[in-house]
């Protein structure tokens, strides 16, 4: 069975899929990554939300946004794989929806995002190039990536 995409605006969202995409974002980065922290910060009712469902649980998502919102250029960012899904590489395969659902929506190509720093050579096989030093968000490292 393969996961199935879907990229939808914050309206066009079911409440059991918003439910499902804050619960599993809470899981990672709030209790996974022990990070106290307001996950939902008002830009995901701007965002376009990409998702893959998995056996009738969405188990991948990211946030896109146009220009201007997050950065000067166009962004990802929330980008979370359930944990027990980890090994089957649908962290690279919602990247690259990612990176395709910008062009496709924005007509935009150069794409800027916060990495956690661990990730610095997973984001670097999808084409991001190191933009920033490091700094500290919710007191994890970060670093800012751009992919032109």
């Amino acid at each position: 069975m393969a996961i199935e995409w879907k990229i939808k605006a914050f309206e066009a969202l079911s409440a059991d899929e918003l439910y499902d995409i804050l619960q599993l974002r809470s899981r990672i980065f709030v209790v996974e990554q022990n990070c106290v922290y307001l996950d939902p910060d008002g830009k995901d009712k701007v965002a376009l939300h990409l998702f893959g469902a998995f056996d009738g649980k969405i188990v991948a998502h990211a946030r896109l946004f146009k220009p201007g919102i997050t950065f000067d250029n166009a962004s990802i960012g929330r980008v979370v794989v359930d944990s027990d899904y980890r090994n089957r590489k649908w962290g690279q395969e919602l990247m690259k929806k990612a990176i395709d659902g910008i062009q496709e929506h924005f007509d935009e190509s150069q794409i800027t995002i916060g990495a956690q720093l661990y990730l610095k050579k997973f984001y670097e096989s999808l084409g991001f190039v190191q933009s920033s030093e490091m700094y500290l968000e919710d007191d994890i490292p970060h670093i800012e990536m751009v992919r032109e």
